[in-house]
């Protein structure tokens, strides 16, 4: 059960798919309480907090919803057969309920109602086909996790084997695990089982001679070519050996090459290396843990003055494609992203694209692209040119402390109204929080800008001015003036609509309306034939 103290502390962070927060004042519908613990138990858990405003920064309002909590826990349990968690904090603001909900069984999503429940933004709804499909894929078997018969520890790297225990003692802080013979390490790692060697501990720990005699297309090879143009590599390295035995050989083979970008930035110069060691890392990671191990082919990593490809065998696994990459999970071998998992290097999940993402919008670098991925591979390429140094340094003000609260949607979102693109649909919950930190403004009712701020750091305050263009008063002066000098004939919405190009028909209707309540203007006609009128002196205000 949480305290005030880490209530108050969770009120200040956004919103995820573990956390949601709902004012509910006069109550709460006993359905929706029941499909919003369904929808978060199918994303691994979470809570649901009632009496908390949702939009940062939030407020405690107090709820009236639940009164006898063990009732509720009944009825969910009746419902459910899942073991919901209420609890109640009373604080001088008013009373807040607290619902943990705990996380549903690998390989089954939870059922309530006919439908399998998934948050998608402030809602709840039926979880598609294909997202069932992913969760049933989970309990499929994982072949890393199968036994190589014919292996034994000798095919096995003892350096690499070092390598991981001690990565793994930092991440765990358990001292202990220094003391465990290497069989007895790999098996707690579940990389030997019964004392025989998984698939999982060769690609992560193998011999060159193991992976030789049992699985020889678990192998990277490195290319560096000078040019997109050059149909031959100018250094060629084949890698036919566990990743612990490679894997920051493989970083300092790209290190060498990977040019350093200055920046003039006032009085201060900044370097940008092409390639970001971290996006770089968990693009690696990927192709170890994702990669389909069963297909005769290798990863290749081809390196040009500019781009990264990183190209892996089998396509993406089922379920996940390029439109939810970031917002789904599905490791292709379990095995291999859990021995990532326990030596910190990536998450439980074994994803990984939301930091190369995060980390190529901070360097303003365009997203990784997925182009040329199909069913038989994946290919993921990093671009390494800096698109805009201001925007850069803008970041930088904004604070590592800040941005280390950012979602990788907030990063995306940043990126997209940086570009004046418009928002999608699936991003736009996440508009709140950068309005509230007065990182982005509205520019019209679906149009978003960087805020004055990050003009006014790089200097370019008419930019803003140009770019945000006229306020809202100065605009509907101009419509005004339009009315007044055409009052003989009336101006219809068509005309209107000409005098502001740039500002759309709803804005304009709006603005209209604002102009008549203030008695400004007049109409005759309705819908889109109307016209519109000078107010005559006597509904003149």
């Amino acid at each position: 059960m949480i305290n005030i103290e880490q209530l108050h502390a969770m009120m200040k962070i956004p919103e995820d798919e573990h956390l949601e927060f709902k004012s509910a004042r006069e109550g709460f519908d006993q359905d929706k309480l029941t499909k919003y613990c369904v929808a978060l138990a199918n994303e691994r858990g979470g809570m649901l907090i009632l009496g908390i405003t949702d939009q940062l920064p939030r407020q405690i309002v107090g709820t009236k919803a639940f009164p006898n909590l063990e009732k509720i826990r009944q009825t969910l349990w009746d419902r459910l057969h899942m073991r919901v968690e209420a609890s109640e904090i009373l604080d001088t603001a008013g009373r807040i309920v607290v619902f943990e909900i705990p996380a549903r069984p690998i390989g089954r999503a939870v059922e309530y109602d006919g439908a399998y429940w998934m948050r998608i933004g402030e809602d709840v709804r039926a979880m598609p086909f294909e997202q069932l499909m992913l969760i049933a894929a989970e309990a499929e078997p994982d072949f890393s996790a199968e036994i190589c018969q014919a292996a034994n520890l000798t095919d096995l790297d003892n350096e690499a084997i070092e390598h991981f225990r001690a990565l793994w003692m930092q991440k765990s802080g358990n001292p202990a695990l220094s003391a465990l013979p290497p069989n007895h390490l790999l098996t707690d790692a579940e990389l030997m089982v019964d004392g025989e060697i998984t698939y999982a501990a060769l690609i992560l720990f193998g011999t060159q001679a193991g992976l030789g005699k049992h699985l020889a297309q678990s192998e990277v090879i490195f290319e560096y070519r000078s040019s997109e143009a050059s149909l031959s590599s100018q250094q060629r390295v084949e890698f036919r050996r566990g990743f612990f035995t490679f894997d920051d050989e493989l970083w300092k083979l790209i290190n060498l090459r990977n040019d350093v970008q200055q920046y003039q930035s006032n009085l201060i110069t900044f370097d940008i290396p092409t390639f970001n060691e971290k996006a770089v890392r968990e693009a690696l990671l990927n192709a170890v843990s994702h990669r389909e191990y069963r297909l005769q082919g290798s990863v290749f990593v081809r390196q040009f003055p500019r781009k990264l490809e990183i190209i892996s065998p089998g396509g993406f696994p089922a379920g996940i494609n390029i439109e939810n990459i970031l917002t789904r999970q599905s490791p292709r071998n379990r095995r291999i992203a859990e021995a990532f998992s326990k030596c910190g290097l990536v998450e439980r999940s074994g994803q990984g694209m939301n930091r190369m993402f995060e980390e190529c919008i901070k360097e303003s670098k365009p997203i990784p692209d997925f182009t040329g991925t199909d069913d038989y591979q994946v290919v993921v390429t990093l671009h390494g040119d800096v698109q805009d140094p201001q925007f850069l340094r803008f970041l930088e003000q904004v604070g590592e402390e800040r941005l280390a609260h950012f979602t990788t949607q907030d990063f995306l979102l940043l990126d997209i109204i940086h570009r004046d693109e418009i928002v999608p649909d699936d991003l736009k919950d996440r508009l709140p929080n950068l309005l509230a930190q007065g990182i982005i403004e509205r520019k019209a009712r679906v149009k978003y800008m960087l805020s004055r701020r990050f003009y006014q750091f790089i200097g370019q305050s008419g930019a803003y001015t140009r770019r945000r263009g006229l306020d809202r008063e100065t605009n509907k002066m101009l419509l005004l003036k339009h009315i007044r000098d055409n009052a003989r004939e009336g101006s219809n919405l068509d005309e209107l609509t000409q005098v502001l190009p740039s500002i759309p028909i709803y804005t304009v209707r709006d603005m209209l309306q604002e102009l008549k309540k203030d008695g400004l203007i007049t109409h005759s006609g309705h819908t889109k034939g109307a016209r519109w009128f000078p107010a005559t002196p006597d509904t003149r205000m």
